[in-house]
C-alpha cells in the first residue's frame, strides 16, 4: 500500500510500512532457485482464490503477497482478516510433477515445518504444529494461534496459502485464542525478513522432499513434524466429517501424514481429515 491509499485503509497505521517489492525479488529469485515470481497487492479477498483462478497460466514458485486480505479462507471456510500490513499473507503455487498425488497430502504438514523453522531464524520465535494446518506460539504460559494454511489443489499443482499474524497487538486480535509474533516476544517484526526466511526454509524443505520423491520419512519431514507437532502426546477430540466425533490421545503421524489417535482398548485409529481440539485431559477443558 502506498502512503496515498493511507487515508483510505481503515487499519492505517504508520508503524506498518508496506513491503519492498523490488528487495524482495531481489533476495528471492534466482535463475536456479524455487521462486520465479513474486507480486504484492495492496489488497485481495483471498491470495489462495487469486492464484488457483490464474493456475493454468502460472510457472511452479509464483508468490502473491498481500498487504491486506479481506476473505482470506482456513479449513473449513473458515475466515482470517487483520489490519492491514500487520501480518504476513501470502500463497505460492507448487507442481511436484513427479511425486506420486497420493503423497501431495504432505505439502500442508511440510510448509508448516519450513514456516516453523523459518520464524525460529528470522524472529526468534518457537512456533509449534498444531495437526494438521495451525501455527501455534506462547503467550505467557498460553498457547495461542498464530497463524494458519490452506493447501488446494489447482490446475496440474497446488495452491498453499499462510497468513501469519506479525504485530497485532492485543486489542485487535480476532479471538482469545490468537495471538502474533509481537506478542510471543519476536526479536523481529520486520515483515520482508519473516517472508524471506520462510520462503527460503519453504524452498529448501520442498526440495528434500522432492528429491525423495515425496517419502516423508526419506526426506526427514516425518520426523521433523512429529518433533515440532504440538498436537502428539494430547487427548484431542477429532470433529470428523460427517459428524463423527472421535476422543484419544494422539501418538503418532503415519506415513499418509495422517494423526493417529489411540481411542482405547489398544485400538489406534488414523485421522486423515477433522477439526482437532486440544484437552486438557480426556474430560478436561479446552487448551
Amino acid at each position: 500500500m502506498t502512503p496515498s491509499d493511507a487515508s483510505h485503509s481503515r487499519w492505517s497505521d504508520l508503524d506498518r510500512p508496506p513491503l519492498n517489492v523490488p528487495a524482495l525479488r531481489r533476495g528471492l529469485l534466482r535463475p536456479d532457485g524455487l521462486w520465479s515470481a513474486l507480486d504484492v497487492v495492496d489488497a485481495t479477498g483471498s491470495t489462495n482464490s487469486d492464484l488457483a483462478a490464474r493456475a493454468a497460466g502460472l510457472t511452479e514458485g509464483t508468490v502473491l503477497v498481500a498487504e491486506e486480505q479481506t476473505a482470506g479462507r482456513g479449513r473449513l471456510d473458515r475466515t482470517w482478516t487483520a489490519p492491514a500490513r500487520s501480518g504476513l499473507f501470502f500463497s505460492v503455487y507448487l507442481t511436484p510433477g513427479a511425486v506420486p498425488v497420493q503423497r501431495w497430502g504432505w505439502l500442508p504438514l511440510l510448509t508448516g515445518v519450513a514456516v516453523a523453522a523459518g520464524l525460529a531464524r528470522s524472529a526468534g520465535v518457537d512456533t509449534a504444529l498444531k495437526w494438521p494446518n495451525d501455527l501455534l506460539v506462547t503467550v505467557g504460559t498460553e498457547e495461542r494461534k498464530a497463524g494458519g494454511i490452506l493447501a488446494e489443489r489447482a490446475g496440474d499443482g497446488v495452491v498453499i496459502g499462510i497468513g501469519l499474524n506479525v504485530s497485532l497487538r492485543e486489542d485487535e486480535l480476532p479471538a482469545p485464542t490468537a495471538a502474533s509474533l509481537a506478542l510471543a516476544g519476536a526479536v523481529s517484526t520486520d515483515r520482508e525478513t519473516l517472508l524471506r526466511g520462510v520462503l527460503r526454509s519453504l524452498e529448501q524443505w520442498y526440495g528434500k522432499w522432492r528429491a525423495a520423491d515425496g517419502d516423508a520419512a526419506a526426506s526427514g519431514l516425518q520426523e521433523a513434524y512429529a518433533a515440532g507437532c504440538a498436537t502428539l502426546g494430547r487427548t484431542v477430540r477429532a470433529q470428523l466429517p460427517g459428524d463423527r466425533t472421535l476422543t484419544g490421545e494422539a501418538v503418532a503421524i503415519d506415513g499418509d501424514g495422517r494423526l493417529v489417535l489411540s481411542v482405547g482398548d489398544g485400538l489406534q485409529e488414523p485421522v486423515s481429515a477433522g477439526d482437532i481440539v486440544h484437552l486438557r485431559g480426556a474430560g478436561g477443558g479446552l487448551t
